[in-house]
């Protein structure tokens, strides 16, 4: 399985802690870690923005190896070139096993494929619904800046939602770094 990281604008030094705090938590702690590739998208090249060329790196880094499984985990500005690439890629006949978007406010997201939305506060968490979101979700309780989600998920506390039985049902406490690891133990046995 492969990991699609894509930046937003921001210092490529956020984008590393946020890797580090990841693969220390999350990705050591799943059966299968030797056999996680991730790949970080590098948009000091060229602009988050572009899905052309977040699909143009995945065809360099993975080829024509369109059946092998990726989750794509976008944050900010990221989320909206990586969207395009996702759907691109599945087009294609590439296999998306999942899309997280981490405060990508105001970006709509539809695909063929099972999407996750984590928002920096309920505001965000709740004016994104609207424009598309799986059924989990996280959002930071009590509201952290922007930059935290990206910077250090392993400190960001917050709530897991099911969208699809209501929120005030579903909701269980942990941290974002605790959700990441556990949507990709979910899609990892999947």
């Amino acid at each position: 399985m492969t990991i699609i990281v894509c930046p937003g604008i921001h210092e490529k030094e956020l984008t590393d802690k946020f890797v580090m705090a990841w693969k220390d938590s999350v990705i050591n702690s799943v059966q299968s870690a030797n056999s996680i590739n991730i790949l970080i998208c590098p948009v000091e090249l060229y602009s988050a923005l572009s899905g052309f060329h977040i699909l143009q790196f995945l065809h360099q880094n993975l080829g024509e190896k369109l059946e092998s499984p990726v989750i794509f985990v976008c944050f900010s500005a990221g989320v909206v070139g990586a969207i395009a690439a996702a759907s691109s890629w599945q087009l294609l006949g590439g296999k998306v096993k999942a899309f997280i978007a981490i405060d990508g406010w105001g970006v709509p997201l539809w695909g063929n494929f099972p999407i996750h939305r984590m928002s920096h506060d309920y505001f965000t968490h709740w004016s994104s619904k609207i424009l598309g979101s799986g059924e989990n979700n996280f959002y930071a309780d009590p509201a952290v800046d922007h930059l935290e989600m990206w910077r250090s998920p392993q400190k960001v506390q917050g709530w897991w939602v099911d969208s699809s039985v209501g929120e005030s049902l579903s909701q269980q406490s942990l941290t974002a770094a605790e959700f990441l690891h556990r949507l990709l133990v979910q899609y990892e046995e999947n």
